[in-house]
């Protein structure tokens, strides 16, 4: 990161401030030039630099916030394509291909296979706990 005739330390905050931005927004339709504009860079510079702090590209930060966003959301009833909008896709098969791509799993099978832990938990939940702190409790664990 060039310091040029900035001191890091404010090149770094507004870096983060444009991470943050990414975080706040990631649903709403933001692009490459929202996101440098917040950091007050050009689109060319303001890439290079956020990689070099995070070792992703904008993009494929944003790609990331919004896959996390749906894991958690995936693990609700809530439907998948109602997923795929609510994380800021505009397209099911676009979402999917990433999410697939990302997760090594379709969102579909993700969902299933969250649904299907969440029920084992309830059924049994001492085996979901570990075994150190299950003995050091005084909780048998089956």
């Amino acid at each position: 990161m060039s310091t040029g005739l900035y001191p890091k330390i404010y090149l770094y905050r507004r870096i983060v401030y444009a991470k943050l931005f990414i975080d706040d927004h990631f649903a709403d339709r933001i692009d490459l030039d929202n996101i440098a504009d917040e950091a007050f860079f050009s689109k060319f510079h303001f890439i290079r630099v956020f990689h070099s702090v995070y070792n992703k590209t904008p993009h494929q930060y944003l790609s990331f916030v919004r896959i996390e966003k749906a894991k958690q959301l995936l693990a609700t009833d809530m439907i998948a394509a109602n997923v795929c909008y609510a994380v800021g896709f505009e397209s099911v098969t676009s979402f999917t291909g990433l999410f697939k791509r990302m997760v090594g799993q379709t969102p579909a099978v993700y969902q299933a296979i969250q649904h299907q832990r969440q029920a084992e938990i309830a059924n049994a939940p001492l085996k979901f706990i570990p075994n150190c702190f299950a003995e050091k409790k005084g909780w048998v664990v089956s």
